[in-house]
């Protein structure tokens, strides 16, 4: 068995059990999963574009991916090739028009954000996918995606706090946070920029399976979570 092997496997071991436990029952304070969910695996969707932040999408794809009852998916407007900032690519399994319902909605940031806030066939999937998400999540630019939607309308959250005025442009309504990690209110959970969205996702499990399996989970994989949402290094005044 290899050293990777070994870790899933070790992770496998302690999200396994909270999983299955877990089913489809949401924790305290959160939304009640789709119907759609009970039979099977609860659906992650990472919703792609060009010139996306590769760490914004692998960051948490890389903690998610340990959830047994967590599928994930790439979608993009259309299936196929989807080339990062970085300049590498990704594979979206599904365009709008037959991507699959989604319990759990992630948007990245990234370079090509501005050019999405113009993309009418952009917001109107976020906006269409939100009405049965359990949860709607966001990295770093992220945010402004979904304030442009409409979808954060008097909710507090934060963004990549160098393009911070990006996402305040988007929806003065917005209670936008100036320090945090990440920002959770109801079913919306917006992160700052780029790592920080990794530090969600853990959040997000912790929210799900509870804190001391999130926190095993990056011990494993040898990350040092920042568990404190307000904990915030690149805090701005």
């Amino acid at each position: 068995m290899t050293q990777i092997d070994r870790r899933a496997a070790a992770a496998l071991a302690l999200l396994g059990p909270l999983a299955i436990a877990a089913g489809v029952r949401a924790q305290p304070g959160t939304a009640a999963a789709p119907a759609r969910a009970a039979a099977g695996k609860k659906t992650v969707g990472v919703i792609l574009y060009p010139d996306f932040e590769v760490l914004d999408v692998f960051g948490p794809v890389e903690m998610w991916a340990y959830a047994p009852d967590l599928r994930i998916v790439l979608i993009a407007e259309a299936a196929g090739s989807v080339r990062s900032a970085q300049g590498v690519s990704a594979l979206a399994e599904f365009g709008f028009a037959n991507a699959p319902a989604m319990d759990i909605m992630m948007v990245p940031g990234g370079n090509g954000t501005r050019v999405q806030l113009n993309n009418a066939a952009y917001i109107k999937f976020l906006q269409d996918t939100d009405k049965t998400t359990t949860l709607t999540t966001s990295v770093c630019t992220g945010s402004a995606l979904l304030a442009k939607a409409g979808l954060l309308k008097g909710k507090r959250a934060t963004s990549n706090k160098t393009y911070f005025s990006l996402a305040v442009q988007q929806d003065s309504s917005v209670d936008w946070v100036k320090k945090a990690r990440w920002v959770e209110d109801g079913k919306y959970i917006t992160s700052s920029g780029v790592s920080a969205g990794t530090d969600m996702a853990l959040g997000v499990l912790a929210r799900l399976y509870g804190k001391p399996a999130a926190a095993q989970l990056a011990r494993t994989l040898e990350y040092v979570w920042n568990d404190d949402s307000t904990n915030d290094p690149f805090a701005i005044a």
